[in-house]
């Protein structure tokens, strides 16, 4: 309640009047005590924390706080949405007000409020604002699931725009020159998944040639089973007799050991060969660690191969 200069007055003019209780001066000492706010009345100065406090019900734990940079993050994330900053921050003032004119937004953000009638109508045309046509123009902001869903539309559908480009640009044929497709890979597990899936799609040939049994993966040789019973020619060579007696296992596998080992190598690793346009070799790193390179479908590795060709025993002395 708003007090006026009369209610001034009149309070003032009754704590001047004497006391009337009992003559004998009480009244007025009760009324110095009154006007002393008592030990267990006054706020406490002692900022001390006790460890063992327990918190309220009512009370906001630190953890709870908001963070100061809150706000500063929601913008982020809506600049990353499309809007403006600007925009951002009208947008989240006008939820905090609920609704407002130009002037409440200025007030509680720092948008000049020449500024907030444009950025209003750019998120009236967002659909992210609704405009009451009064005096002051009034702004009410929609609600938060309908702008979840607004915004949602907006970039699936910007999305869809610069990907199907895209696509078009991927689907047009290069006219000048053309870049061979040379992988790289690192990683037993990463190789182990590459092979297999070289191996899988097969066509007509497999040629695959491993040296130590560490890199010879019960899964690679569920796929040559496979592939082999399937009419695709396999062959598998090692120098490792374990390798071969779990590849002699394998219906339809060729299986060979190497005419000549090189008994000084140690950083072969594996080699697939794969139809007449697929390959992979591997290293073994000073840290037991395996590197690959392989290309599909490309000059690359149908040159390979031919280089591999050139000498039957070149496959074998890979082993």
């Amino acid at each position: 309640m708003t007090v006026t200069e009369d209610d001034d007055e009149s309070e003032a003019s009754e704590s001047a009047r004497p006391a009337e209780a009992d003559g004998s001066g009480q009244a007025s000492e009760r009324s110095e005590s009154d006007a002393t706010p008592r030990s267990d009345d006054a706020p406490s100065t002692d900022n001390t924390v006790c460890d063992d406090a327990q918190p309220t019900d009512n009370a906001v734990r630190a953890d709870d706080a908001p963070r100061a940079n809150d706000e500063g993050s929601a913008v982020e994330a809506f600049e990353c949405l499309g809007l403006t900053g600007y925009e951002a921050k009208v947008f989240i003032a006008l939820h905090r007000l609920g609704s407002g004119t130009a002037r409440d937004v200025a007030e509680v953000t720092d948008v000049p409020r020449s500024q907030v009638y444009s950025v209003a109508e750019n998120l009236e045309r967002r659909g992210l604002l609704e405009v009451h046509h009064a005096s002051p123009i009034r702004y009410r902001p929609v609600r938060v699931e309908e702008a979840r869903e607004t915004l949602r539309s907006r970039f699936e559908r910007e999305q869809d725009r610069a990907l199907e480009y895209v696509e078009c640009v991927q689907a047009e044929t290069p006219t000048e020159e053309t870049t061979e497709e040379i992988w790289t890979v690192r990683g037993r597990g990463r190789v182990d998944d590459r092979i297999v899936d070289l191996l899988s799609n097969a066509d007509e040939r497999i040629v695959f040639a491993v040296r130590l049994p560490a890199l010879f993966d019960s899964e690679i040789g569920r796929v040559l089973e496979d592939q082999a019973g399937d009419d695709v020619s396999v062959t598998a060579i090692s120098t490792a007799p374990s390798v071969r007696e779990r590849l002699a296992d394998c219906e339809n596998v060729r299986v060979h050991e190497p005419c000549e080992p090189r008994t000084e190598d140690e950083r072969s690793g594996r080699i697939a060969v794969v139809d007449d346009d697929s390959v992979l070799l591997s290293v073994v790193d000073d840290d037991g660690s395996e590197t690959a390179i392989w290309s599909v479908e490309s000059l690359f590795a149908s040159v390979l191969i031919q280089l591999i060709e050139a000498n039957e025993d070149t496959l074998e002395r890979l082993a």
